[in-house]
């Protein structure tokens, strides 16, 4: 794969992710925004300060500035995953572009966030001691440094064990490996989930699963939409076939 084709590519996956952006702020913005406002409810009802000047109106911060996180975000990931892409190709098993981009999307899903925040869970922006973000930011991306390279490692050893093993042992071995080491490491690692007393269970539930759910529509939408413009890039005669014969 030359140059001219990774940056094609990494060019179409800013733009896929940028597509996927919209739709996980769509989904953010219909059912992330109520959980979050409850927890604004609770701070401004157990905070012991009062009268505070707003910088930023609550309306602007559901609005534009979720948009510009979530956009910004997924054109991010967006470019990281194609470049993955372009190194999976070919080099976990004999996939199209399409089935590539889906694995390498669900792959990013999986470690990224998936994994991390069954350490670490997402919790509503008004909820936690202002004083441990520094901390709990820390320990975040840590997981996902460390799920990230897991996974990688579980990867090579799967491919290790495949000649002697073959490939689907050599793939529940790989997966037995990671999850173990895994285990090992969300336990070793402190905790860092500092949810105030009396916060409503049901608020916080609800909120991490629009966490997960926006998740999963960036990460899905990312993969459907990338497969389709890797294939046109990676194999333009078949795409001009398949149009023909539409």
């Amino acid at each position: 794969m030359n140059s001219v084709t990774v940056r094609a590519l990494l060019v179409r996956g800013m733009l896929a992710g940028l597509a996927a952006g919209v739709l996980a702020f769509v989904f953010a913005y219909l059912v992330g925004e109520g959980p979050v406002d409850a927890a604004i409810a609770f701070e401004e009802a157990n905070s012991h300060e009062h009268g505070g000047e707003e910088l930023v109106s609550r309306t602007l911060q559901s609005t534009a500035g979720l948009a510009t996180g979530v956009l910004v975000f997924g054109i991010a990931i967006g470019g990281i995953a194609a470049l993955a892409f372009c190194f999976a190709l070919g080099r976990v098993g004999r996939f199209g572009a399409r089935a590539t981009a889906a694995l390498t999307a669900l792959a990013g899903f999986l470690l990224i966030y998936l994994v991390p925040i069954l350490k670490y869970p997402a919790n509503p922006p008004a909820v936690g001691n202002p004083d441990t973000i520094g901390k709990r930011t820390i320990l975040f991306v840590g997981m996902i440094a460390l799920s990230v390279l897991l996974g990688i490692a579980a990867v090579l050893l799967g491919r290790r064990l495949a000649p002697a093993w073959g490939n689907w042992n050599a793939s529940i071995a790989a997966g037995i490996a990671f999850v173990a080491v895994m285990a090992v490491v969300m336990a070793v690692l402190p905790h860092g989930d500092n949810t105030p007393k009396g916060f409503p269970a049901n608020d916080l539930w609800e909120f991490r699963l629009a966490s997960i759910g926006i998740q999963a529509m960036l990460w899905a939408g990312f993969g459907l939409l990338f497969g389709f413009l890797a294939e046109r890039v990676l194999e333009p005669a078949r795409g001009r076939v398949s149009a023909l014969t539409a």
